[in-house]
């Protein structure tokens, strides 16, 4: 059982997840359409800190199972990511030590607590953004089962409060002899479901996410790029 209380310091950014996602949380609100450059005062940070909130409540296993199609997209994105970038570009951070790719003609934002974010011009649901955080713990699995820690994340991190979240799989694999976890959730809000993939892992001492998604109505269209943006982030040491 994982106790909430486990997952490493990340109250500071609760929301910003959601804000790449959707606009950008602001007064209160999410708004939708912003400027490409975020400055820090657009963004107001909730006063409840997610380990106080995580304190109150543990999670279960959720016994989720793992969709056919789920394995073989990320098997085939994998090696994509590996062997023929086309249509992708690469980002590799020295300073943090990871690397992934992003479809070609989305564009960097600078969010205030974000590490990296990029989305299409056109489709706002459409991005990936990756956070760091320092952890104390040594891997991914110390934090608990796949399925205990994606539950976690999306209902206190990866969405916003007010909207309906629903875990769909989540596996684990390693790559270099580091434990990645990768989950597949929805997220409803009463106009549009965002659909979406994330990755999780463990090292230098920092905990790593990376999310990546589209609007539920693009999904067949978009879910195999998807899948290989996050088969590709990979993290090596610094």
């Amino acid at each position: 059982m994982l106790s909430l209380q486990q997952l490493p310091c990340i109250h500071q950014t609760l929301l910003l997840n959601a804000s790449t996602q959707l606009g950008v949380y602001a007064n209160g609100r999410f708004q939708r359409g912003v400027p490409f450059l975020v400055r820090a005062e657009q963004i107001s940070a909730p006063s409840t800190s997610l380990q106080d909130k995580f304190g109150r409540r543990q999670l279960l296993a959720t016994g989720v199972t793992v969709a056919p199609w789920f394995l073989l997209s990320y098997q085939k994105s994998t090696a994509f990511a590996a062997e023929n970038a086309k249509g992708f570009l690469p980002v590799t951070d020295k300073t943090d030590g990871y690397s992934f790719i992003y479809p070609f003609g989305w564009q960097e934002i600078v969010i205030e607590g974000q590490d990296k974010v990029f989305k299409d011009v056109i489709e706002p649901l459409e991005n990936v953004s990756v956070n760091v955080f320092p952890t104390n713990k040594e891997n991914i699995r110390d934090l608990g089962s796949p399925q205990e820690v994606a539950e976690a994340l999306i209902k206190k991190v990866l969405a916003p409060p007010s909207q309906k979240t629903k875990l769909l799989n989540a596996t684990e694999h390693d790559v270099d002899g580091k434990a990645y976890y990768t989950f597949e959730f929805v997220a409803q809000a009463p106009n549009f479901t965002r659909h979406a993939l994330s990755t999780i892992t463990i090292g230098n001492g920092k905990f790593y996410t990376l999310t990546t998604g589209a609007n539920e109505r693009r999904w067949g269209k978009m879910k195999d790029k998807l899948s290989t943006v996050v088969g590709s982030f990979k993290i090596f040491n610094v």
